[in-house]
């Protein structure tokens, strides 16, 4: 790597954002995991880009051609950082990360968590290679909002987390 890529990988690695959960089903099945690098991406019409790595099983599953339409992108409030370990720090090749964690069928058959007040439900408008992501361009038609909760941010867990999957 350049010292241009190393200085902005310092400089990227001390910026703060929040941690989501995204999460899918394809009927009986589902996944979920945590992603890091997402944002709304258009206004008019709304929407929102959420990056999955290569290396993750949710990102597998969401490309897998099983159905998979849409996707769910929790909020994970503060008091419910124990959530990030668990989508976050276990792959779910060896857990089923929905029986730790209280959760219902939402929109389309989507798990939406009941820890996370804060969440949407959109469908994947598109999928566009990011290198060693992917990002999935996401329409919402359903979304949930509570104003008052602090949500978890990068920095409060970037050591206290070991990834389930590599880093690339």
């Amino acid at each position: 790597m350049g010292d241009a890529s190393t200085t902005f990988l310092k400089l990227a690695g001390s910026l703060d954002y929040p941690l989501f959960v995204v999460t899918a089903s394809d009927g009986d099945r589902r996944e979920g995991c945590v992603i890091g690098f997402a944002t709304q991406c258009s206004f008019q019409p709304a929407r929102f880009l959420a990056c999955l790595s290569r290396e993750n099983r949710t990102f597998r599953f969401a490309c897998g051609g099983g159905g998979v339409d849409a996707l769910a992108v929790h909020l994970v409030p503060r008091a419910r950082s124990e959530l990030i370990e668990l989508f976050g720090g276990r792959t779910g090749d060896d857990i089923d990360k929905f029986a730790r964690c209280a959760w219902h069928r939402g929109p389309r058959g989507l798990p939406i968590l009941e820890d996370c007040p804060s969440w949407f439900a959109g469908a994947i408008c598109a999928r566009h290679d990011l290198g060693d992501h992917v990002g999935f361009v996401l329409e919402p038609f359903e979304a949930q909002f509570a104003p008052d909760e602090e949500s978890v941010f990068f920095q409060a867990v970037k050591d206290a987390v070991e990834p389930g999957h590599p880093v690339t």
